[in-house]
């Protein structure tokens, strides 16, 4: 899931300069083209020449790329999916097993062992199901599609310097769908800007050693900006009387500050009074409450679904130890067609909620909370029929 990521899952706009990317037409002309830009960025010709050779379209890449059913699940339903009590018995036998690697990612980079087993969990089952896609052909297929080359074409290139290291093999390297390769997925550009050799053998092997895996992880986190020792999500109580529309991240205060508002851990305590966090309602008032600290957002920077980083997010505490969340007793949300009936009317009043896909997005979320707001409604970012019936 590392790459459905960037646009695949979220309701996100289009990126304007898309156009500008080569892309389509005649799938030879295209490689041709990006060989020429290849050897423009300094690739030798014959090796460029190699990997292109035996380059081929794969459908079923674009028939996964367009599948996007797991995503319109809202929390509840799909945190259970993916939080299973068989993945929480193996994290804790992994974080035994690779104790090691761990107190080195907790020395080095300041990450909980809980972070990165659960991109290891629900990326690869801890590397069972790493994908057998092949790679060069899978990042050639969308960097050809025209719905986002400009994220696709640019992992080539990575690919091609790695095939030039002797590091990537385009006829048998195989991943998942959207490119991504090894144990907790990364895109070739990841590999060569944070692979780290954690065993010590003179190679990073993503796909066959568990402490490369987690170290490149762990380094690439870091590099996106999370920081060293801090907290990244909490289960909390609101107060009676909180208001609704204080909720997401669009409002940010210092912990000190929710607490004066009558924030409270569900268990425990809040983490240092002077951080930054934001008040997290996934399914509305009546559903689970989070605060997120300024390490959640990372998350997006590894996956832009807010389902997934929250489920995500939350599964890395549970594997730290937290209770499981009070699921409370949500309203009813949207079926996937209401809520693109609902993204239309937004977006005909102006709001820009991205594709009309029927994923609660970034962007649907912040836009049904305004709307709710104006409508007297309460203003929890929960879509809702009654909201669907007003507009």
């Amino acid at each position: 899931m590392r790459l459905t990521a960037l646009l695949i899952c979220a309701a996100l706009p289009g990126l304007s300069h898309a156009q500008a990317v080569p892309c389509g037409g005649d799938f030879a002309a295209f490689l041709a083209d990006l060989g020429r830009e290849a050897v423009a960025r300094g690739q030798d010709e014959t090796t460029v020449a190699r990997f292109l050779s035996n380059l081929r379209q794969d459908p079923e890449v674009l028939r996964a790329d367009r599948r996007q059913g797991i995503f319109q699940d809202p929390f509840i339903t799909f945190s259970r999916k993916l939080i299973s009590q068989n993945r929480l018995d193996r994290g804790r036998e992994m974080a035994q097993r690779h104790a090691a690697t761990f107190d080195r990612i907790d020395r080095d980079y300041g990450i909980a062992p809980g972070v990165l087993l659960a991109f290891w969990a629900f990326e690869t089952d801890y590397g069972a199901f790493q994908g057998d896609y092949n790679t060069a052909n899978a990042l050639a297929t969308l960097a050809h599609d025209c719905r986002r080359p400009e994220i696709f074409r640019p992992q080539l290139f990575a690919a091609i310097e790695l095939f030039a290291r002797g590091e990537f093999d385009p006829a048998t390297t195989t991943g998942a769908w959207a490119g991504e390769i090894g144990m907790v997925q990364m895109l070739p550009r990841d590999i060569l800007e944070n692979g780290v050799d954690g065993d010590g053998d003179g190679r990073v092997s993503l796909k066959t050693s568990a402490p490369d895996a987690l170290l490149s992880g762990a380094r690439m986190l870091s590099q996106l900006g999370w920081r060293h020792g801090e907290p990244w999500l909490q289960e909390v109580i609101l107060p009676d009387g909180f208001d609704w529309y204080d909720a997401g991240l669009e409002t940010t205060r210092t912990v000190a500050e929710w607490e004066q508002l009558g924030v409270r851990a569900r268990t425990g305590q809040l983490d240092d009074g002077r951080l930054a966090a934001s008040i997290l309602l996934p399914q509305g008032r009546k559903g689970p409450a989070f605060i997120a600290y300024p390490n959640f957002r990372v998350y997006f920077e590894w996956n832009q679904s807010f389902t997934y980083v929250l489920t995500a997010a939350y599964f890395a505490t549970r594997l730290q130890g937290a209770p499981v969340y009070d699921a409370g007793d949500p309203e009813p949300g949207l079926s996937g067609e209401a809520m693109k009936d609902l993204q239309r009317k937004l977006a005909a009043r102006g709001y820009d909620v991205g594709d009309i896909d029927g994923i609660l997005g970034a962007g649907t979320r912040s836009a049904v909370r305004d709307m709710q707001r104006q409508l007297g409604l309460p203003a929890d970012a929960w879509p809702t029929q009654a909201l669907l019936d007003r507009l």
